[in-house]
């Protein structure tokens, strides 16, 4: 009975909305001493930062325990991803900071800054919806290295004796159009070779239009797309816990209710009795 006091009371500290809020804030002060590390501090700022640096650590190890202890076991624990992810970050932040491995442990300890997405349940859907987009904007990835890879070869044929710096074969020319995706003075680039080639600028437009308009808004609309089904799935999720708690309320209240009816009926037997 003990053992499992201490996990329900365990579990009421993981899903408090307060240990939880503190968790976010111990993440944020971590991301700002991690950028604080990049100055050049008074020695005894050093320290104390040191110091800091190694409370955080011991705190989100602690946390860590708490939330594998309140789950129904390593199984449960580890059948989500994002305790995944936080575990590799809690035992990456334990390597030491000194000697040859401060640059390890330094880098190690800025991933840290990412556990305020598996903290964050918004974040963690953006998370999802862009891990579940990247098949189709691979697809679509896959179509513009095709469109790239044609109109690299053409601006080759045509353009290298313009410039070959930009135009020379095309791998040059695929990062020249590139540039010109990203509309970084692409239009010096344009009257260049119209100089030589005055209908060239109907190959800048058409590859502007299929690539910027076209297949960006393309890869926007996947992700999109993906988004909402996880919002979708999100409010499912929340409206499911909402009716948990309605449940459990509704039963405490009629328990409650038939409690009043008893003592109702003694109090009534009671001053029958006296009548009588």
């Amino acid at each position: 009975m003990q053992a499992s006091g201490i996990l329900t009371h365990l579990k009421k500290i993981d899903q408090s909305k307060t240990f939880q809020g503190f968790v976010i804030f111990v993440i944020i002060v971590s991301a700002l001493s991690i950028g604080a590390h990049t100055y050049q501090l008074p020695e005894w700022f050093e320290k104390s930062l040191l110091a800091l640096d190694m409370a955080i650590t011991a705190f989100f190890l602690i946390e860590l325990i708490i939330r594998y202890m309140a789950s129904d076991g390593i199984k449960s624990f580890f059948s989500k991803g994002w305790n995944i992810f936080d575990t590799i970050i809690v035992i990456g932040s334990l390597v030491p900071l000194g000697g040859s491995t401060i640059l390890l442990a330094r880098l190690l300890r800025i991933f840290r800054v990412l556990r305020l997405v598996s903290m964050v349940p918004e974040l963690r859907m953006l998370i999802n919806a862009l891990l579940k987009a990247i098949p189709r904007m691979g697809y679509i990835a896959l179509l513009m290295f095709v469109i790239f890879y044609i109109y690299g070869a053409v601006g080759s044929m045509f353009f290298a004796g313009i410039n070959e710096f930009l135009w020379g074969d095309v791998s040059i020319a695929m990062l020249t159009l590139f540039r010109i995706s990203t509309f970084e003075s692409w239009t010096s680039i344009m009257y260049e070779t119209m100089e030589v080639h005055p209908l060239s600028w109907l190959y800048y437009l058409s590859f502007i239009f299929l690539t910027t308009f076209v297949f960006l808004n393309m890869m926007v609309g996947a992700v999109l797309d993906v988004m909402g089904e996880e919002t979708k799935i999100m409010r499912a999720e929340q409206g499911e816990d909402e009716d948990v708690i309605d449940d459990t309320n509704l039963a405490a209240s009629a328990a409650e209710i038939q409690l009043l009816h008893d003592k109702i009926d003694k109090l009534t037997q009671l001053v029958s009795d006296q009548k009588r």
